[in-house]
């Protein structure tokens, strides 16, 4: 979801200008988050429908991606598209810019600490990023993908995020409830944003280096520092989220079995992330088992992607971070 937004990430901060370097990290915080709310928001329904098409949802299992986009507003309303979206807004701010300063501190840590540099540190340092971020808002995740499933017009477990948090927290075994399916997360955000970072950065650096005046122009805030035009971040985005989305997805469905949890006619089935995988497989099979849904998340992550590199981008240079 996150990337090297400018040429050199140390920002070029005079001793005149102490203020910038006392809220640096504040202000990146608030460029990650920014980025995250405008990416998700894009794509809200396609993540609903995800959800639904992954959990094997019994009122549009047998219904296709373009079919269940259909299926959705004449049953449950236009909202319905949008349902568990205040709970990913929750979510996502602290998530973006959680990954996006992690991503920062750990390249610095992997460049300058250990002195491991080159294209790898990008991979290294955006797997360790998006686990981070993954730890910090995982209960949040969990809640959403609770109210998702959910069903307008049939009887709801789950009122709102406060009664979906309490709910949890006394059915489901206190804290460990909200942290139902952490482990096939952790372990498929590593390439997944790990490979979003590697991908993307890659593709920048070489694009910077080889076609500078074609697809690079100075920052509005800083002149020193080349950044990506705004349609070339588009593409670069998109094709780092698919890339990463087509390595990690069948980990991306084991999770979102694992956090529906009690809410799963099958839940006593998906209990670890290895008896999960293999249920899945066993039962639906490939392509409508591990990568069912797969084409609506090509379909999503492009725009998201695009839209959370050129958000953070722009955040970037209002809040003077290049």
């Amino acid at each position: 979801m996150t990337s090297e937004a400018v040429v050199s990430t140390s920002p070029a901060i005079s001793s005149s200008k102490p203020a910038k370097r006392d809220y640096y990290f504040l202000r990146s915080f608030a460029a990650g988050g920014v980025a995250g709310c405008c990416a998700k928001s894009t794509i809200a329904p396609l993540d609903r429908i995800k959800i639904l098409l992954q959990a094997q949802n019994p009122h549009y299992k047998h219904l296709g991606v373009f079919a269940t986009l259909k299926a959705v507003p004449k049953k449950e309303g236009f909202l319905g598209l949008y349902k568990g979206n205040g709970a990913m807004m929750v979510r996502i701010f602290p998530y973006g810019a959680i990954q996006f300063m992690a991503f920062d501190k750990y390249k610095k840590f992997l460049s300058k600490g250990i002195g491991i540099s080159g294209h790898i540190h990008r991979l290294m340092a955006g797997s360790m990023a998006g686990m981070t971020a993954v730890i910090c808002t995982y209960p949040l995740d969990v809640i959403r993908a609770r109210l998702a499933f959910q069903v307008t017009g049939e009887q709801h477990r789950y009122t709102g995020i406060a009664n979906a948090f309490h709910t949890i927290y006394l059915k489901e075994g206190g804290v460990s409830g909200f942290y139902r399916g952490l482990i096939p997360t952790l372990i498929g955000m590593a390439p997944y944003a790990g490979f979003s970072f590697f991908t993307f950065g890659t593709l920048k650096s070489l694009g910077l280096k080889h076609f500078p005046e074609l697809l690079g122009r100075p920052s509005s805030d800083n002149p020193d520092v080349l950044i990506l035009k705004a349609h070339v971040n588009l593409l670069c985005g998109g094709i780092a989220g698919a890339i990463a989305q087509a390595i990690s997805y069948p980990l991306d469905v084991a999770r979102r079995r694992m956090q529906l949890g009690t809410i799963l006619p099958d839940s006593d089935k998906c209990v670890s992330l290895g008896k999960t995988l293999s249920y899945v497989y066993n039962k639906y099979g490939i392509k409508k088992g591990l990568y069912r849904g797969l084409s609506l998340n090509f379909i999503r992550c492009i725009p998201s992607q695009a839209v959370a590199f050129t958000t953070y981008e722009f955040m970037k240079q209002i809040l003077h971070l290049n």
